[in-house]
This record gives C-alpha cells, sequence and structure tokens, in this order.
C-alpha cells in the first residue's frame, strides 16, 4: 500500500517530463514545417508588423499627401507671384515656359471653359492710332481677271489657278497680286445697299449662315461704345434669308438694310459654290476683301452667340501683345494629319480626297507637328479668328483661300500649312482653347449639316457617278494633274490622341 503513492508520483512526474517532451518536439516540428514551406521567421515579424500597423500606415500616407498638395498649392501661389520670369512663366498660359511644360505633359488638362484676362470696361480700352506698319509685302493687289481661263471654260470665282502661279504665290516680295477669289463674273456678288454701308466699316464682327442651317443669335454684354464702333454683320444666302424671315423678325430700314436685332444682314448672290460649307469660307477667310474699309475683324460661325464684348477682345488678343492676328489651338489635335485622319473616321469629307490633299502637303514637306515647331499647334479651332487687316495678314488670307478653294474645304488643314510656306515672315497669336470656349455660346443647328460628298469611299464613286458629287466650281486641284509623284507618298502614321477628336 505504501509504494503506491510513490509510484503515482513518480508516474506524474513522468507523465510531466514527457508532457514537456511532447510539447517540445510538437514546437520543434511546427518550426521544421515553417521552415520546410518557405517561411522564415522574419517573414512571420513582417507579417505580424504588417497587419498591426496596417492602420498607422494609411494615416501617415494620408498626412504626407495632404502635405503635400499642400505644398504645390503654396508653390503655384508663389510661382505666379515671383519675380523670376521663368518662374512666373509656369503659371503664365502666353509664356513660353507653360508652351514647353505643357508640350511635355507636365501642366494639367485644361478644363472646356477658362476666365479670359480681359479688361473690366471697355470705355477704358485705348484704340492704337494708324495701322501696324506693312513690310512684306508693302503692297498687295488681287487677280481679278482670269486670263489662263478656256474659251468654254465658265468663270469661276476663285480662277483657274494653276500649280506653278500656287507655287508663286508663296514668294515673297515687296509688291505682291495674287489670287484671291472674287474674279469678274464668278459669283458672290453683293447688293449695292449693302456695297454702301459696309464702306462705313472699320471694326467689324462678322458671321455667316449659308443653306438655312442657322437663325442670327444675338452678342450679349456689348457696350454702347462698341455698339456704335462696330459693324455686326452676317452674311447669307437668299435660302438662309428666306429661312430667317420665316422664323425670326427681319426689319428693313428706310435705305433697304434688313436687320435681326444687331446683325446687318448681307445678302451674297449667286454662291460661288455648290456646297455650303465650301461657300462659308467666303466671308470667313476673305473678310478683308468682302469688308475692304475694315481695319480689325472679329470672325465668329454663324452658330454663335458672342458673350465677350469685341473691343475687350481686340484689346486682349492684339493690342496687349502688339499681335496683329490671333487664333484658338484646337482642342484635340496638333498635327494636320491627325485631323484629317478624325475628319475621315468622323465621315466630315470624302475620304479618299482629304488623302489627296494630305498627300500634297506631305510631298511638299509639311511635317507633322513636333515640340520643335514654333508654334503651339498646326492645327486651328477656326470658329473665331481676330485679326488687323494689314497686308501680311491679307496675303496669308488669300493664300489661305486659295488652298480651300483648289483641294477640300476643310480649312483647319491648309491652315498650318500656309503658316508653315510663309515661315517668319506671318506671325500669330494662338490661344488657349479653354479660352475660345469662353468667348462664346455655342448653339445647335436647326438642322444636321451633311452632303453626299462626306460619305465617298473611292474616287470611282466619282468618276462613275453622274448625281453631282463632284464639284463643278471647287476642289478642282485634285481634279488636276500634280506636278509630283503622289503615288508613292506614305502619309504619317496617326495615333488617336483623344476619344473625342
Amino acid at each position: 500500500m505504501e509504494l503506491n503513492p510513490k509510484r503515482s508520483l513518480s508516474f506524474r512526474v513522468g507523465s510531466g517530463k514527457t508532457d514537456r517532451k511532447a510539447r517540445h518536439q510538437q514546437s520543434k516540428d511546427a518550426e521544421d514545417g515553417l521552415m520546410s514551406s518557405g517561411r522564415s521567421s522574419p517573414d512571420i515579424t513582417m507579417n505580424i508588423i504588417w497587419r498591426r500597423g496596417f492602420v498607422r500606415l494609411v494615416l501617415v500616407a494620408g498626412i504626407l499627401w495632404m502635405l503635400l498638395i499642400l505644398a504645390a498649392l503654396l508653390f503655384q501661389v508663389w510661382t505666379c507671384q515671383s519675380s523670376v520670369t521663368f518662374i512666373s512663366g509656369i503659371c503664365q498660359k502666353d509664356s513660353k515656359v507653360f508652351f514647353v511644360l505643357d508640350t511635355m505633359g507636365l501642366v494639367p488638362k485644361q478644363q472646356h471653359r477658362c476666365s479670359i484676362p480681359v479688361m473690366d470696361d471697355p470705355d477704358v480700352v485705348v484704340i492704337p492710332e494708324g495701322r501696324s506698319p506693312d513690310l512684306i509685302p508693302e503692297n498687295l493687289s488681287y487677280v481679278t481677271v482670269d486670263d489662263s481661263v478656256e474659251a468654254d471654260s465658265k468663270p469661276l470665282f476663285g480662277g483657274h489657278q494653276t500649280w506653278a502661279q500656287r507655287a508663286a504665290s508663296f514668294e515673297l516680295n515687296s509688291t505682291k497680286k495674287v489670287h484671291c477669289g472674287f474674279m469678274k463674273n464668278g459669283g458672290g456678288d453683293m447688293d449695292p445697299v449693302d456695297i454702301k454701308y459696309v464702306k462705313r466699316c472699320k471694326f467689324v464682327v462678322a458671321s455667316g449662315i449659308f443653306d438655312g442651317y442657322d437663325t442670327p443669335h444675338q452678342p450679349a454684354n456689348i457696350s454702347l461704345r462698341s455698339q456704335k464702333l462696330f459693324c455686326f454683320l452676317m452674311v447669307v444666302d437668299e435660302e438662309s434669308l428666306e429661312f430667317i424671315r420665316n422664323n425670326v423678325t427681319v426689319k428693313e430700314d428706310s435705305k433697304g438694310g434688313k436687320w435681326v436685332g444687331i446683325w446687318r444682314l448681307v445678302l451674297l448672290r449667286n454662291p460661288p459654290y455648290d456646297e455650303p460649307r465650301r461657300n462659308g469660307k467666303v466671308p470667313k477667310i476673305l473678310t478683308h476683301r468682302l469688308f475692304p474699309s475694315a481695319q480689325y475683324s472679329i470672325w465668329i460661325d454663324g452658330k454663335m452667340e458672342l458673350i465677350v464684348d469685341p473691343l475687350l477682345i481686340l484689346e486682349r488678343y492684339l493690342w496687349r501683345g502688339k499681335h496683329t492676328f490671333a487664333i484658338s489651338r484646337h482642342k484635340h489635335h496638333r498635327s494636320i494629319y491627325e485631323e484629317g485622319d478624325a475628319i475621315k473616321r468622323r465621315k466630315r469629307y470624302a475620304r479618299p480626297l482629304i488623302d489627296l490633299h494630305m498627300k500634297i502637303y506631305v510631298y511638299e514637306g509639311m511635317e507633322p507637328w513636333s515640340i520643335m515647331k514654333k508654334n503651339p499647334s498646326d492645327v486651328p479651332e477656326g470658329a473665331v479668328i481676330i485679326r488687323e487687316h494689314t497686308a501680311i495678314n491679307n496675303l496669308f488670307s488669300c493664300l489661305w483661300f486659295n488652298e480651300v478653294n483648289l483641294l477640300t474645304p476643310r480649312d483647319q488643314l491648309s491652315f498650318g500649312y500656309v503658316v508653315y510656306r510663309l515661315g517668319e515672315a506671318f506671325k500669330f497669336y494662338m490661344f488657349p482653347n479653354c479660352e475660345y470656349n469662353s468667348l462664346f455660346i455655342l448653339h445647335r443647328h436647326t438642322r444636321e449639316h451633311s452632303s453626299v460628298v462626306e460619305w465617298v469611299k473611292s474616287l470611282d464613286e466619282f468618276r462613275k457617278n453622274s448625281t453631282g458629287l463632284k464639284e463643278s466650281r471647287g476642289g478642282l486641284g485634285l481634279w488636276t494633274p500634280y506636278p509630283g509623284d503622289l503615288d508613292s507618298v506614305q502619309l504619317p502614321i496617326v495615333k488617336r490622341t483623344s476619344p473625342a477628336g
């Protein structure tokens, strides 16, 4: 009986040792298992730290991010107020510093609209005395009689300009005579009452409506001074005049002038072209030819409602920076080849004719836009054009129009090409697109603008179709043998830069 407690005690002691050995063995087995599974002790430690410190890491990161944002805002305020030219240029949209940073993608994307740094009061705007000097050319005149026309050919508004004449027109001389529309008996005739009226117009806001696509939109925020100083001239064809009369009130003054609010309707009889889109380029580009007394003009498309006083526009975009020609940069494209690709993709003109147009420019050395070019873009948003009618600006407008007359009516493709051909002689200011969108309110057309020519996919459709797809008075350069091998020309590869473009 005495042995039992001893055996019991011995058993318990032995069992304790056995349990400790078992636990030690299990711990060793577990450690071996972890080692065999590829997980080391530091990994386990980091995993524990990560789990326990996740919330703290998030909080620290959030605080650091807020501090970075605050630092960036303070830096922006400092740069805009800095006296150092390079630093202050970062926040000035007009500066070369901003332009370079923008092209490198280091500037935040602009909003659709942005504030325009215009003056507050049109009455305090100082109008410069006299005109800007004409250096090259000193004297500019226009071809009005088509000597190259054959006896059986009908007169054309743009004339029968040859490729040799076109090449010569880009050569700069002190005295120039160029094709510039308005050929004798070529159409585009104004009524005598309107010819007499526009002779008094030195400051012009011009617009145009063709084929009844719009009705005039009354400008807003126009000062009494600008109402007295500017002529608001809306160029229309007979179809549009009839459409306007049927939809809005047209008043006629004692001298026969037709008015819709502030707009004076200027009737253009015998439209120069078959296509309304090309007819609309006459008042848009050849403003100086329609209104020869004008010293300054602001063009806006017919579907737009101007909401900024025109005197403030001239002061902001011309006089303040001593510019004579201002136009907005395109929202999406900088290269004409990007724009040409977008026109084809969106079916805004015949694809094969756009290709021919672009091949001519490639053959003649027009490079795609790059940061190495002096201008922020080769493609304008041409719905607003602000200009002083100097000789070089008038020459540019004539050459730009001649491209529209000879090739396609897509004037955004021709603008950069003419800039390229004139080189340093033609200087202009291209302002940000967001400012362009703050100058006006854009209204929808009363109906969709479309033409069967926009859907043509091959040149054979023009050659074989007898329903009038091929224009008889415009774009004839694309049907005239070109003095160069266009078949071997490869169009630049285009990367689509915007889903909307």
